[in-house]
């Protein structure tokens, strides 16, 4: 199915299962990129991000037939950024913020090969059930949302947070699979 090395600039697990649910033939390698941007957009941010990380491991295999993947997720809410909490009170903080209100979840994409590169976002609307501060605390005892933005996983037992989703599930959870298998297929690295 791959015409190139296909490389997952990406610890998250849940990316991982995504380019498996995909079918792809892939390998991760965890950027080391500098995480720090400027303030700016939402959409700025996460396709920022994702080119940095992408663009970090794609330097380590120059003159390498490959192509690399990097991806940032956020949550967005009244114009502020939301990535992962810091600790226990910043998801209780967070959830508290969310509970019973619409965010917008972005998710940058970079896919770099030696001859192009293609960067792009997509966005899903979420909103949320009313959560007493007894669902915050439960969920947090989970573990689930200290490694996630926005401090919640909808694939998990926030699953019985989230009330509506209007756009692609996948980009909630990590990665817009329809628009990264698309931007494969341009750029040569799948035939099908």
């Amino acid at each position: 199915m791959n015409n190139k090395s296909l490389i997952l600039a990406s610890a998250s697990k849940r990316r991982q299962d995504i380019f498996n649910l995909m079918g792809l033939d892939f390998k991760i390698e965890i950027s080391q990129a500098d995480e720090h941007i400027p303030p700016c957009s939402p959409e700025q941010f996460v396709m920022e991000l994702a080119r940095k990380k992408a663009k970090s491991v794609h330097e380590k295999h120059k003159g390498e037939d490959i192509c690399v993947v990097g991806a940032d997720t956020i949550v967005s809410a009244d114009g502020k950024i939301i990535g992962k909490p810091h600790d226990r009170l910043d998801a209780f903080r967070i959830l508290r913020e969310l509970s019973g209100r619409t965010h917008t979840v972005f998710t940058g994409v970079a896919v770099i090969t030696d001859s192009e590169e293609r960067v792009f976002y997509d966005s899903t609307v979420v909103t949320f059930e009313e959560l007493s501060d007894e669902e915050i605390n439960a969920y947090i005892e989970t573990g689930e949302p200290f490694d996630k933005a926005g401090a919640y996983g909808v694939q998990g037992a926030a699953c019985t947070f989230v009330k509506k989703v209007d756009g692609n599930f996948f980009n909630v959870i990590g990665l817009p699979a329809p628009k990264v298998y698309k931007a494969l297929k341009e750029l040569g690295v799948l035939w099908l």
